[in-house]
């Protein structure tokens, strides 16, 4: 451990350490947050929370999740597939499968672990069946940005977890540029072969970005390699894009069907820690003979089924959004509204979803920033080691203009301060 602690000591005397806050309490987007190196406590505005909805906060689904415990207990107490199912699953996968147009849903713990037994499944399969081998590669093609979840399963796509060695065949993983489908058809173009299992993975909405996959031209590439598989990732789509907040496929005017009669086999995972004030992952499908070999990977059957609360929050969040689907409209027009003021203040934004990273000037450090603006009762995030440096601002649909018009104000002022001490003045924005 002496390297560990050697590296630690340096990381946090170069301030690169993400700083720690425990909330105590959250009224609407008010949070009462510690400072974790102080001890200190106050109320902030918050701009940080993924709780695109406010759903969190919803009495039905809070309801929802306490009249699960009453039901089943806090924890079903083993997998799925030994003895862990109860019905809230059974619900919550009719209710995704529903909502986005494929009939046949799994569900899992989260997002790292529906990756990595999709990964397992469709690469590798289960067991060895008698009378059945696969000879066929595997090539996987994937957006340079994607979420590290996906990142994670494809590093370790050669061989199916829990195992050292694997003897199924090859598979090949390539990149291509970021939302870029003319790159992605060049390096289908030049990679796959005769016989190979084509999949390509994407985010529907990036996470870091803010930006949104190209959905139709990827189906127009994928049309030329039948049987080909594309899997949208819809963490930060689901109940934010859309008219009724269904995702990708509904913002392009889609829907999962279209793909399907244009010979692609279309995969949806959907998360339930942004829109549906819980936490776990599902991965839909239009094949009935996946889901048995989702249920069985190792992700699946070595780690206890989803509790019954926060299935239960999930299952109540599907409902709460599809009966209030207005609860998207507001998402989107208090988006356009703090992306129309951070332009008309000079800041800039990249991106066009309730995600809207800021790109501060390379002399303003994120980390100062965000430091500085909690000063000001606004709590954002910063972002310097997992994306390019920036501020990541999360709208949502509890937002009311006049706090968005707080941040901003903030902002500005925050800006102008450190403009100021540091000597740097912005003549592009008339500092």
């Amino acid at each position: 451990m002496k390297i560990v602690k050697e590296y630690v000591k340096h990381w946090f005397e170069s301030d690169l350490h993400p700083d720690r806050y425990i909330c105590h309490s959250r009224e609407g987007n008010v949070v009462r947050i510690e400072e974790s190196n102080t001890n200190r406590r106050h109320s902030v505005l918050t701009f940080c929370t993924n709780d695109v909805l406010g759903l969190t906060q919803n009495q039905l689904v809070k309801q929802a999740a306490i009249n699960a415990i009453e039901h089943y207990g806090t924890s079903n107490s083993s997998t799925s597939v030994l003895s862990g199912r109860i019905d809230l699953h059974r619900q919550l996968e009719d209710e995704i499968s529903y909502f986005k147009h494929l009939p046949h849903t799994q569900l899992f713990l989260n997002a790292w672990m529906a990756m990595q037994a999709l990964i397992d499944a469709f690469c590798h399969l289960a067991i060895p069946v008698p009378g059945f081998q696969n000879t066929s590669e595997t090539l996987i093609l994937t957006d340079v940005l994607n979420h590290g979840c996906i990142i994670s399963a494809l590093a370790n796509a050669s061989t199916r977890s829990g195992k050292l060695f694997g003897y199924s065949p090859r598979v090949r993983v390539k990149a291509y540029r970021h939302c870029d489908a003319e790159d992605l058809a060049r390096k289908l173009k030049r990679y796959a072969r005769a016989g190979d299992r084509i999949m390509v993975v994407s985010d529907a909405v990036f996470s870091m970005d803010g930006d949104l996959a190209p959905l139709p031209d990827m189906i127009n590439i994928l049309s030329n390699y039948p049987d080909s598989t594309l899997l949208m990732d819809e963490a930060h789509a689901t109940g934010a894009i859309g008219v009724t907040g269904r995702g990708i496929y509904e913002h392009f005017d889609l829907k999962p069907q279209d793909a399907i009669d244009r010979g692609i086999n279309p995969l949806i995972m959907t998360t339930f820690s942004k829109f549906g004030a819980s936490v776990g992952a599902a991965i839909s499908t239009h094949i009935a003979e996946l889901k048995p070999l989702l249920d069985v990977s190792p992700t699946s059957i070595g780690t206890c089924s989803l509790a019954p609360p926060l299935a239960a929050a999930a299952l109540q969040s599907i409902r709460t959004l599809k009966e209030s689907p207005e609860m998207v409209e507001r998402l989107k027009k208090n988006t356009h509204y703090l992306r129309s003021q951070l332009a008309a203040q000079d800041f800039e934004t990249i991106g066009e979803t309730n995600v809207v990273p800021v790109i501060l000037p390379t002399w303003l450090n994120p980390k100062t920033f965000a430091r500085e603006l909690l000063n000001h009762g606004i709590w954002v995030s910063a972002i310097w080691f997992i994306a390019k440096p920036r501020i990541r601002i999360a709208v949502n649909a509890l937002h009311t203009f006049e706090e968005i018009d707080c941040l901003v104000r903030a902002m500005v002022e925050v800006r102008n301060t450190l403009s100021e001490s540091s000597g740097k003045f912005l003549e592009s924005t008339n500092l």
